[in-house]
């Protein structure tokens, strides 16, 4: 089989477009296992309740989707603080077999939730820009997904400086460094769990709603960008935005590039294959020190 430059080149740009997705998910994922040492299975599933909730919103009210981040990152914001609140706290320091049951439940719950309330069936939307792209040098580039892109990689220097240049961000990552010593110094932890979950969570009502005018919407969606999630944070390592970044961009370029040289249905077997050999060779991430 032969393969022009043209082709490569395009499938290299479509992988770096839906990487920065991967890795505002990721992110969210890093950040709550960072600081809480929670493997959260059901982050996925919190993805797919932002999406039926912009799919809503769109339907219902002709809200765009982009427009109705407005809603998806506040309602997963909280949504994640009640989860912490009545759930993960409880199991916040037992096993982590115990944690990832609670989770993985958890997951399957609202997966289930959603089928009954919205049956299996597929659903998407069409908004006047979705065929819309732009033509440089023969590659094609969706609008919608250079909007979501750019929302993506905004939302993440946000956080970052969030993180990295307020007093709640310290006090995230000294709970992170040193959950005993920051009790310590005076850091109410439990708060920080709070809002480190709820802020992991919201990291995926973003891109739940910026990923809808061209992904399709279902219970199980989730699954299709919490995969690539876990292993933009094994790539990544804990604890460095930008390596997580640079991670997700990893994983989208692998499983484009994928769908090129291998059948469809086995798109995801180089970025597994990545992901495999990276476990062996460092497992502390592409990027740790």
């Amino acid at each position: 089989m032969v393969f022009n430059a043209s082709l490569i080149l395009q499938a290299l740009v479509n992988g770096v477009l839906m990487g920065s997705i991967y890795a505002l998910v990721g992110i969210g994922l890093a950040l709550i296992f960072g600081v809480m040492n929670i493997v959260n299975f059901a982050h996925g599933s919190l993805m797919m309740a932002a999406m039926y909730l912009s799919y809503w919103l769109f339907v219902s009210l002709k809200v765009d989707p982009y427009l109705s981040m407005l809603a998806t990152i506040p309602f997963l914001f909280f949504f994640g603080l009640l989860i912490q609140r009545w759930l993960i706290e409880r199991v916040i320091d037992a096993k982590h077999s115990i944690q990832i049951l609670l989770t993985v439940g958890l997951s399957l719950f609202l997966d289930n939730l959603a089928m009954a309330l919205f049956t299996p069936d597929f659903r998407a939307i069409s908004v006047s820009y979705q065929t819309a792209s732009l033509v440089l040098g023969g590659i094609i580039i969706s609008y919608p997904q250079l909007i979501a892109f750019l929302l993506a990689l905004g939302l993440t220097f946000a956080l970052y400086l969030f993180i990295k240049k307020t007093m709640t961000g310290k006090a995230i990552r000294a709970t992170s460094v040193e959950k005993e010593g920051a009790i310590l110094v005076g850091i109410d932890t439990r708060r920080i769990h709070y809002l480190t979950f709820g802020i992991g969570s919201a990291c995926v009502g973003a891109a739940g709603a910026a990923v809808l005018p061209f992904f399709y919407c279902s219970p199980n969606v989730g699954y299709a960008f919490v995969i690539p999630a876990f292993v933009v944070v094994v790539l990544g390592g804990m604890g460095n935005f930008w390596a997580t970044l640079v991670g997700g961009l990893i994983v989208g370029v692998a499983e484009s590039l994928g769908a090129i040289f291998v059948p469809g249905s086995l798109k995801q077997m180089v970025m597994f294959i990545i992901f495999v050999l990276v476990l062996f060779f460092k497992p502390r991430g592409l990027f740790s020190k």
